[in-house]
């Protein structure tokens, strides 16, 4: 016979704290505790918290908090808190301490996508999953190497609640979860047909959003079968860069008083005596591009100094995606008997989202085809340089890249008890995710492109240059050059490229759970065995003109591969005596793939000591792992064009890094080949996590928590940036790095000359060698407060501090200081976030702050000197501010008002230490310049139950 819980104030505390929409994690809904509940009244409470399993767990239990901290963010607290999406959810949790790229990043790889850093960690050491199973993978790959997920393509509106766990978990969860594990639990039935309209706006512009959903649950007559039904559609409008005073223009304040520098839209130079300006009209003729902001422009010391040119071309370009996006979720589950239930859930969604790179992108130039051209009538080697402008295309939003994405995700299953005299419940299903995308985009076709310049500007080919015979002569009509072209004409030489990549993730599982196994003196203790198999793929196959030449200045990512998996699970809970319980579990995962076999054992141990009621002191040990994504094994040798800085050439000619503007064109602004590819080779990234904490509730109003956690992670797979190997390539080559190191070693390889010393190709490749150290702490508070006759107050913050982070690349590196050394990462050392909400007859408002900790300016950034670097500098805390007001007109039908980013603050404290040539003044890993935005939402609720 089971013993009957035990129900301390810390738990009635914890379940009071979900009523307050502020929470810790469970996986049944808690209803309302008595806030003014004792062990002697809570028959009601004891019933709400029986047999709860938490995230984290695979056992059902009594006890909402046990040894590993979870934060739950339910409906109620996204709504309240002005959050949008579940991205904006995850991104704005305390633990999302690493920058990543999004909306704001101009042509990354993944630009129609969103996902989170947790504590600085890589975005795929992340577990997402969507009621307990994995979602599946984004097709594209993050920075264009790296598999990870999605997040925004998951009806906000169908959420139930949102857990998140911090630390390692693959001894429960397999492979990712290295940083921790989001849960997206979905809403199982509602009362009554709900139906909710949302309408959003910017006060600066741009950024219209419109959103809809219906969510009802049907029954039969004996109540054996119920199905809920949601769909939920949205559409929301473009942010241009030219709709934020911040990023319209290049930087007007830029370091050390450096005046804007317009870009160089019709330039013709030379490697040996820098700019000519050959225009007879002086820019006249193309004054109209740029909505009327191209003029004759100067930049001093670069040969004649002159060039048409915009300041105000950074506006160009998307801030945010419009997109268009629709989701259909159906859980339908049939009581076979009173002990056996058949259930299938299905969520189906398809997204469409546009965005434009930017006229940085957008461009031709003589230098792809010919590298450079010689004119005899004025003895040099030149280069033309040509941007497309909004009115060659007719209307810039004719130009814009689209992605179109569909997924599903497929559960269906039988669980339940196995006897009517049995402790043991099973659940065996089947699951099955798939994610598909294609992405259009309007490209530039090589041979349609050079041959319409040569027509036009260039004329026939007159021979071989005179000095090295190896570049081509041409007579121009550089008059001809410093035109406008009409949209036909622009389009005469475009084309749409389609690309189209696929994930999918097949897998049955079988748990078998028993919650009352055997009687221990302090309780009943718990097991839980599991079993899952099954496959996985990815293919990514891009247009097949960007891989054999025919788009001018683009190429693409490509490969494909499968595998098979299998898993097997265990878990073991031990209340050894009444204040302790020993919790321990095991996993062993196994992949096949191209004939090769990998396995990987992960366990961990915990323990929870309650020596009084309302105190909890936990802690944790366990492994965690990543296996090396289909992408890491199976990316083919993928070639890419990119621009870059040439800082040794720069440094050699005075010009350091972040004081690039004066270095020539063809050091500043540098085309490179560059290539990527898998490595079948790759194993596991392995790591050890372990967690502390404490959590203390002397009241049922009022709990606060505080955990550390510590990671240990290694044979990480590395993978350098650019911009970042070409600087460390420059220290190396300058003795400012030891030309011995790994770093060195590694780069003066990757970067590959000339017999001039020009770049001519840069290798990024794939190795287990990178390992780090990383130290948290988190500390999590809720209270709540009656005012009597005026509602109730409750208040709810969390904090988290990265204490330390430290990485290395190579084994023969030194160690890097991720916190404290500007150069290798800007992250904030923490983040904070808090809301304060009141309650009280038909009304609720809702105050939220979200604090973002100080993080270094861009000057710091750019050099191995940090903060010593001239015009270094830290930034102060930025923090930014929601509010809500809710009002019930009756008791179907609700209002709500939100303002998000209320006092409307900018990133624009930075602004000093970027230079005049930037369009984007600020760091948009961290920050967004979006500003204030309203929301109106009404939410009817038809047939609700009394």
């Amino acid at each position: 016979m089971s013993k009957t819980p035990r129900y301390t104030r810390l738990a009635l505390a914890l379940a009071a704290s979900l009523t307050a929409s502020t929470a810790f994690a469970q996986e049944q809904t808690a209803a309302q505790a008595d806030a003014n509940a004792t062990p002697q009244n809570t028959s009601q409470a004891n019933k709400q918290l029986d047999r709860v399993v938490v995230t984290g767990s695979l056992i059902p239990q009594s006890e909402i908090e046990t040894s590993t901290p979870v934060t739950v963010i339910t409906a109620e607290d996204i709504k309240s808190r002005g959050l949008s999406t579940v991205a904006d959810v995850l991104k704005e949790s305390s633990f999302s301490t690493g920058g990543v790229q999004n909306n704001q990043s101009s042509a990354s790889f993944t630009q129609g996508a969103e996902t989170m850093s947790m504590f600085g960690l890589p975005a795929g050491y992340v577990k997402y999953l969507i009621d307990g199973r994995p979602m599946a993978n984004y097709p594209a790959l993050y920075n264009g190497s790296d598999v990870f997920n999605n997040i925004s393509g998951v009806p906000i509106d169908l959420v139930e609640r949102i857990e998140i766990l911090p630390g390692g978990a693959s001894s429960l969860y397999g492979s990712d979860a290295i940083a921790g594990v989001v849960n997206i639990i979905l809403k199982k039935r509602v009362d009554g047909t709900i139906v909710s309209a949302r309408y959003g706006w910017y006060d600066e512009g741009g950024g219209k959003s419109y959103r809809a959903s219906v969510a009802d649950s049907f029954s039969s007559a004996d109540d054996k079968l119920n199905v809920l039904v949601g769909v939920q559609a949205e559409k929301s409008d473009p942010i241009w860069a030219y709709d934020r005073d911040l990023t319209k223009q290049f930087n007007t304040n830029g370091y050390n008083g450096a005046a804007p520098l317009a870009s160089r839209d019709w330039l013709v130079y030379s490697p040996f005596t820098s700019y000519k300006f050959l225009d007879p009209a002086n820019c006249a003729n193309v004054s109209s591009g740029f909505g009327g902001t191209v003029d004759m422009q100067t930049r001093p010391g670069f040969g004649d100094e002159n060039y048409c040119g915009s300041m105000y071309t950074p506006g160009y370009r998307t801030l945010k995606n419009s997109k268009d996006g629709v989701q259909l979720y159906v859980n339908t589950t049939y009581d076979i008997d009173e002990n056996n239930q058949f259930y299938t859930d299905v969520l189906l969604s398809s997204e469409k989202v546009k965005y434009h790179i930017g006229s940085s992108y957008t461009w031709w130039g003589t230098g792809v085809k010919w590298g450079y051209y010689y004119d005899p009538n004025l003895d040099d080697f030149l280069n033309l340089q040509r941007a497309f402008t909004p009115e060659d295309m007719g209307d810039w939003e004719n130009s814009m890249a689209e992605n179109k994405s569909r997924s599903y995700h497929l559960n269906v299953g039988f669980r339940g008890t196995m006897g009517s005299e049995s402790n043991w419940d099973y659940d065996i299903g089947v699951s099955r995710t798939e994610y598909r995308l294609d992405e259009k985009d309007l490209a530039r076709l090589a041979d349609p492109i050079n041959d319409f310049f040569q027509d036009r500007v260039l004329g026939d080919q007159l021979g071989w240059d005179p000095y090295y015979g190896a570049y081509p002569i041409f007579t121009p009509d550089y008059a001809a050059f410093y035109q406008m072209l009409t949209p036909q004409e622009f389009y005469s030489f475009m084309g749409e490229t389609v690309s189209k990549s696929k994930t999918y993730d097949n897998m049955i599982r079988a748990m078998f759970t028993n919650g009352s196994l055997f009687q221990l003196p302090g309780g009943d203790a718990g097991i839980a065995v599991g079993a899952e198999v099954g496959t996985q793929g990815w293919e990514y196959n891009p247009d097949a003109r960007l891989l054999n030449g025919e788009i001018w200045g683009t190429t693409a990512v490509s490969g494909q591969g499968d595998r098979s998996r299998y898993a097997v699970v265990g878990e073991l809970r031990l209340p050894v005596w009444e204040p302790l319980t020993i919790s321990a579990s095991a996993r062993y995962d196994g992949y096949r793939a191209a004939g090769n076999e990998l396995s990987k054992p992960t366990y961990s141990l915990a323990f929870e000591y309650r020596p009084i009621q309302s105190l909890l002191v936990r802690g944790k040990y366990g492994t965690a792992f990543r296996s090396p994504s289909l992408a890491d094994q199976f990316q083919g040798v993928s070639g890419f064009y990119s621009t870059t800085t040439d800082y040794y050439n720069c440094q050699l000619l005075g010009f350091e890094p972040g004081n690039t503007d004066g270095c020539p064109a063809r050091f500043s602004n540098v085309q490179y080949f560059g290539q990527q590819a898998g490595n079948p080779e790759l194993e596991p990234i392995n790591a050890k996590a372990w967690t502390a904490g404490v959590v203390f509730a002397p009241t049922g109003r009022f709990s606060i928590s505080a955990d550390y956690l510590n990671w240990q992670i290694e044979d990480e797979v590395a993978q350098q940036s650019v911009d970042q190997l070409m600087r460390d390539e420059m220290f190396c080559r300058t003795g400012q790095l030891d030309i011995n190191s790994g770093t060195c070693v590694a780069a003066l390889s990757q970067v590959v000359r000339g017999s001039a010393g020009t770049i001519q190709s840069i290798f990024v490749n794939k190795i287990n060698v990178a390992r780090r150290d990383l130290e948290a702490v988190n500390v999590a508070m809720n209270y709540q407060q009656p005012l009597g006759g005026y509602g109730d107050l409750f208040f709810n913050a969390n904090w988290t501090k990265n204490l330390k982070h430290v990485a290395q690349t190579y084994p023969t590196d030194p160690e890097v200081d991720l916190l404290n050394d500007p150069y290798y990462s800007s992250d904030p050392k923490y983040r904070a976030n808090a809301s304060l909400g009141w309650k009280w007859n038909r009304f609720s408002s809702t105050v939220y702050a979200n604090h973002i900790g100080p993080t270094p300016n861009y000057r710091a950034q750019l050099s191995p000197t940090g903060y010593a670097f001239a015009g270094a500098g830290q930034l102060s805390s930025y923090t930014t501010y929601n509010a809500s007001l809710g009002f019930d007109v009756t008791e179907d039908f609700e209002l709500s008002f939100m303002v998000n980013n209320l006092t409307n603050k900018m990133p624009d404290m930075d602004v000093r230490s970027y230079p005049g040539s930037s369009g984007a003044p600020y760091n948009g890993s961290n920050f967004s310049p979006y500003g204030r935005a309203y929301y109106l939402e009404a939410r009817w609720n038809f047939g609700k139950s009394e």
